[in-house]
This record gives C-alpha cells, sequence and structure tokens, in this order.
C-alpha cells in the first residue's frame, strides 16, 4: 500500500463515524475485500457475500460507537465480521443436527473463525508497512533470517533492521489487539 492509499484510508477511517455521502461506499471499495476473504475462508464463497453485506450493514447502523482514536475501521470491522462469522456458524450448526452427520465436519468453529481473523489481521497489518519494514519483517519471520543476515542481503545498517523489526512489530500487534478490545 502506497502512503497516498494509507493517507486515503485514514480518511475514510476518520469520515465513516460521521456518516455522509459515498464514506459508506469508500469504506466498502478499502476493506471490502478483506472483509469478504475472512468471510470466505471461513464460510466458504456462498455465503462470504451475504455476511460481507450484514457486515457493512450493521457497521453503518452502529457508526456512531466507531473510535478512530482507538483503532482503524478495518479491525473494527474484522471484529463485526468476527461476530457475524460466529452467528453464521452457530446458525450452521443447529441446522446441521438436522442433516446427514458427515455434514457436521464441514462447519467451521468458533475458534477457526478467529484463527482467521487473526491471520487476515496481521496479513492487513504487514500490507499497510512501508515496503523496507515489510520487507525486513518477511526476511526474518518468513525467511528465518537473522538480523545479521537482513542486513547484509539488503545493505541495510543492523540498527536500521532491528528497528523496523521492533516497530512494525508494535504496528502489528495495535493493528490485532485494537479487534480484541
Amino acid at each position: 500500500m502506497t502512503s497516498a492509499e494509507i493517507r486515503v484510508v485514514d480518511e475514510i477511517d476518520a469520515a465513516f463515524r460521521e456518516g455522509g455521502d459515498d464514506v459508506l461506499r469508500r469504506a466498502y471499495d478499502a476493506h471490502g475485500k478483506l472483509i469478504y476473504s475472512f468471510c470466505a475462508r471461513t464460510l466458504g464463497p456462498e455465503r462470504a457475500n451475504d455476511v460481507t453485506q450484514e457486515v457493512f450493514i450493521s457497521a453503518w447502523r452502529a457508526r456512531d460507537r466507531f473510535d478512530p482514536a482507538k483503532g482503524n475501521l478495518a479491525a473494527w470491522l474484522t471484529g463485526i465480521a468476527k461476530n457475524r462469522i460466529i452467528d453464521a456458524i452457530r446458525s450452521e450448526k443447529r441446522h446441521s443436527d438436522r442433516r446427514a452427520p458427515e455434514s457436521v465436519d464441514t462447519v467451521a468453529t468458533e475458534s477457526e473463525a478467529e484463527t482467521t481473523a487473526d491471520k487476515l489481521l496481521v496479513a492487513d497489518a504487514l500490507r499497510t508497512l512501508p515496503e523496507r519494514a515489510r520487507t525486513v519483517l518477511t526476511l526474518h519471520y518468513f525467511d528465518d533470517l537473522t538480523h545479521p543476515q537482513i542486513a547484509e542481503r539488503t545493505a541495510l545498517p543492523l540498527g536500521t533492521v532491528k528497528s523496523d523489526i521492533r516497530r512494525s512489530l508494535a504496528h502489528i500487534r495495535q493493528h490485532v489487539e485494537v479487534q480484541h478490545v
């Protein structure tokens, strides 16, 4: 995500609580893909469209409870999506009790929904990091390189590598913790 895209998302986050013309559409354009992905991974693509729509309707109706000072809109929407997914899972389980036993295994659990939400929030937080910080963090946690190896590979000073990792982890932590408030 470029710094210009991040500024646009920040503007949408700030405007969402106030409402107004086209803010819901802009919020959907900015975060709809994340919410749909979360819903589709947990519920499957057939139900994902409906639940995604329910998330944005619920968010719009409760927008006065969204506080941009406490976190970003993506995390808030993901929290709403998690609750809507859990509602859908519970509803599906109630209906699956009336179906054949083999269909019960296809219903996701609530903990799977939470794990998926956390993964998507981390992925979303990674996407918002500056390119250099994202690269350093990816090299450390996904490619298992040490700090000196990252410094050598990226030609960055060792202190910069350590600072990028520390700041990036704090950013991701804040992004994920907001959802769990």
